[in-house]
């Protein structure tokens, strides 16, 4: 399978409420590694040292510090189209955290309606 369409499988299989997840990508043949690594660096994509993955992929649904779904997708489908296999391995999920504000000096009704807007 293409590892955009399982990047997509793997997003579709997640509860709404997910914030962020890492993944590890491994490439089929290491001596395509320098052309991968021209397209994962698109994603801010974390090489590996002396290990059995290449990168380790940080993944953002609606806030923080990571790439966005989007983003990924994208990078990945390049992969896909440039003709380099692999792998992905969902290693962490975290969900069901909301976004942090400074909320010092407003209404609690304001502070309860932003973590429902950000927790949707």
């Amino acid at each position: 399978m293409a590892l955009a369409d399982t990047f997509q499988q793997i997003v579709d299989s997640l509860p709404d409420d997910w914030t962020d997840m890492e993944l590890d990508l491994r490439i089929a043949d290491e001596q395509r590694y320098i052309d991968a690594a021209t397209y994962v660096v698109t994603c801010n994509a974390q090489p590996y040292s002396q290990h059995d993955w290449h990168w380790r992929l940080l993944v953002a649904h609606r806030f923080g510090h990571a790439a966005a779904a989007p983003t990924v997708h994208g990078t990945l489908r390049l992969l896909d189209e440039a003709g380099i296999e692999g792998e992905l391995a969902l290693r962490e999920l975290r969900s069901g955290r909301v976004e942090v504000q400074q909320m010092w000096g407003r209404p609690q009704s304001v502070r309860e309606e932003f973590k429902r807007i950000r927790a949707q």
